[in-house]
C-alpha cells in the first residue's frame, strides 16, 4: 500500500490501517554517486523510547513510523546525554556534550561558533537548509550562515495566524511541504521538521490539546498507571521538586492520568500522520529514494514512574528515546531490523554530516551511526580494545576502555561501538527544584551521582530495569566492587567530557 494513502489524513487524523511501502523496490548504491543524498530529520519532543506501536506499546497507533522501522533500522537503546529540551537541541546543533557547549540555561550564552553548527556546515557544502518548528534555544542563530528557509515557533498547540486557527502539528506539516515545494530542484537539501508535539503547554492546567479529529481515538483504552513510588527517590526529592510538581499536574488521580495520557498519545499519532504526508511529498517529487530519513526526539518522559512527570533525571524513562533511520545506502540485511547499540543524540550530527560527505569537525564528540548498518556493519570484538588512546580516521580519539571489565566497557573503536556513556544534567536552577544529576550508563549496571548532594546510587539494570532497588549500600562483595569500579570510570569519562580533546565519547 503506497504512501498516497496518507493524503486522506489531511482531512482526518485517524491513522490508516495496513502496511505501507516506503521506497518500493529501488534503493541507492553509494557507488551510483550521481547526486548528493538529501537528509530529512523528523525531530519530535518529549517522546520516550516506547511511544511507538512497533516498540510494543499496546495503545498508541503510529503506522507510518512503524513502516519506517520495518524498512530501516530501529535503535532500541538510543539515549540522550542530557534529558531536557534546550540542552539536547544544543547537542544536536553542535555535536557536543553539555560539558563542551555549556548551554545550560535557555536563552543564555550559546557559544558554539555559528560556522560550526550542523546547519551552517550543511549550508557551506551547498545544501539547501531548512528548519521548521521548535528551535528550542531562545537564542537567535545567524540566519545567513545557517538557513535558507526558517520558520521557528513553539509553546502553543492552537494559535490563530492570519485568518486561520492552526494546530501546531498542522503548521509543522504545512511549512515542511512549503519548503519541499519551494526549494531549488538542482541542490540537495537538509530539513529539520522540529515538532512541538508531544510537549505539554506548561502554562495551562489542561496540558495537552490534540486536533479535534483525533479526539475519537483511544476512547475505549485504559492506560496503565504506574505505582506512585516517589518515597523511593533520594531524600532531597521534596514536594517542591519540579518533576513531582508536574506529576500533580498530570497524574495524581486516575481520571487525570487517563485524560492526559490519551491526549498525549493522540498528539503522537498526529505527528505520525504528519510524517506520512511529508514522506508522500518526497515520493511524488521523485526524491524519496535519495533521502535519508531520521526520526528521533529530544528527550524521554516520565508517565508517573517514580512518582514523576517530564524528564531531566538519568532514569530509563527519561534518557531512552526513539531512533529510526531509513537510509537508501543501507545494506539489505539490516532493513527491518533492530539494533541495541548505545547510540546517542550526540551521534546525530556526525551521522547527518557524514551522509552529506562533510568532514566531522574535531570539536564534535559523536560518531556516524551508518557504520552500524552499511558495508557489513561493525564486526569487531569490544574486548580487543587496549588501554592506549586510539585515533579515528578523522584524527579524533577513542578513549581507552575501563581498566576493569576485560575491555568490554568502552567508548568505541574503529571496529566496535561504545558500550557505556556519561550522562549529565545541570540547568542552573535551584537544587531543590531540578537537582543536577550525572550517571555512568551501561546495559548491566547504572551509576547515578547527584553532585549538589554528593549522593550516589547503583542499579542492576539486568534484574531491576525499573530502577527501584538501590544497591549503593549493599554489603555484597560483588556490588561493592562494581560500585568502586564504576565510580572510578565515571570520573574518567566526566573528565574527558569536560576536556578540550578531539574525542569520541
Amino acid at each position: 500500500m503506497k504512501w498516497i494513502l496518507a493524503l486522506c489524513l489531511l482531512v482526518s487524523s485517524q491513522p490508516i490501517a495496513g502496511d505501507y511501502v516506503l521506497r518500493g523496490t529501488g534503493s541507492m548504491n553509494e557507488n551510483d554517486g550521481v547526486r548528493p543524498m538529501n537528509v530529512l530529520l523528523l525531530y519530535a519532543d518529549d517522546w520516550r523510547y516506547n511511544t511507538l506501536g512497533v516498540a510494543g506499546n499496546p495503545v498508541v497507533e503510529t503506522p507510518v513510523l512503524d513502516a519506517l522501522s520495518r524498512e530501516g533500522v530501529r535503535f532500541t537503546e538510543n539515549c540522550v546525554t542530557t534529558s531536557i529540551c534546550w540542552i539536547s537541541r544544543a547537542t544536536l546543533y553542535s555535536g557536543q556534550y553539555l560539558a563542551r557547549h555549556k548551554f545550560k540555561r535557555i536563552g543564555k550564552n550559546f557559544n558554539v561558533p555559528q560556522n560550526e553548527t550542523v546547519y551552517s556546515l550543511m549550508k557551506k557544502h551547498k545544501y539547501t537548509v531548512g528548519h521548521v518548528g521548535k528551535l528550542g534555544l531562545n537564542v537567535e542563530l545567524n540566519r545567513r550562515l545557517n538557513f535558507d528557509f526558517y520558520d521557528e515557533y513553539e509553546g502553543w498547540h492552537w494559535k490563530r495566524i492570519g485568518d486561520r486557527l492552526w494546530h501546531i502539528t498542522e503548521k509543522n506539516t504545512a511549512d515542511a511541504l512549503r519548503f519541499l515545494r519551494e526549494k531549488p530542484k538542482d541542490k540537495p537539501f537538509f530539513l529539520n521538521v522540529a515538532y512541538y508535539a508531544t510537549h505539554a503547554v506548561d502554562t495551562d492546567e489542561r496540558q495537552y490539546f490534540p486536533q479535534r479529529a483525533s479526539m475519537s481515538m483511544y476512547l475505549n483504552d485504559t492506560i496503565f498507571e504506574p505505582e506512585d513510588t516517589y518515597d523511593k527517590m533520594p531524600y532531597f526529592f521534596s514536594q517542591e521538586n519540579e518533576g513531582r510538581n508536574r506529576w500533580r499536574w498530570r497524574f495524581d488521580s486516575h481520571e487525570k492520568h487517563q485524560r492526559m495520557m490519551k491526549n498525549y498519545y493522540r498528539m503522537a499519532s498526529e505527528v505520525d500522520t504528519s510524517v506520512g504526508i511529508i514522506v508522500d511529498q518526497l515520493q511524488k517529487s521523485g526524491e524519496l529514494n535519495n533521502t535519508m530519513i531520521i526520526f528521533t526526539t529530544d528527550n524521554g518522559n516520565f508517565h508517573a514512574e517514580h512518582g514523576l512527570a517530564d524528564k531531566w533525571y538519568p532514569h530509563q524513562e527519561s534518557i531512552r528515546v526513539p531512533l529510526i533511520i531509513n537510509d537508501p545506502r543501507m545494506d539489505d540485511e539490516y532493513k527491518g531490523t533492530t539494533n541495541d547499540a548505545f547510540t546517542l543524540n550526540v551521534d546525530l550530527t556526525a551521522t547527518i554530516l557524514s551522509a552529506a560527505g562533510v568532514n566531522v569537525p574535531p570539536t564534535m564528540m559523536g560518531r556516524d551511526m551508518s557504520v552500524l548498518y552499511r558495508n557489513g556493519g561493525l564486526k569487531g570484538d569490544p574486548a580487543m580494545q587496549s588501554r592506549r588512546l586510539a585515533f579515528t580516521n578523522d584524527r579524533r580519539q577513542y578513549p581507552p576502555p575501563a581498566k576493569d571489565g576485560e575491555g568490554i566497557y568502552h567508548s568505541g573503536s574503529e571496529s566496535s561501538w561504545r558500550t557505556e556513556f556519561f550522562y549529565e544534567l545541570e540547568t542552573g536552577f535551584r537544587k531543590g527544584f531540578i537537582p543536577a544529576s550525572e550517571a555512568l550508563v551501561r546495559k548491566d549496571f547504572k551509576y547515578f551521582y547527584w553532585p549538589q548532594y554528593n549522593f550516589e546510587q547503583l542499579y542492576d539494570i539486568r534484574t531491576d530495569p525499573k530502577e527501584m532497588n538501590d544497591l549503593v549500600n549493599s554489603t555484597e562483595l560483588g556490588h561493592q566492587k562494581k560500585l568502586e569500579e564504576m565510580r572510578i570510570r565515571f570520573k574518567e569519562l566526566k573528565d574527558l567530557a569536560h576536556s578540550d580533546l578531539a574525542i569520541i565519547l
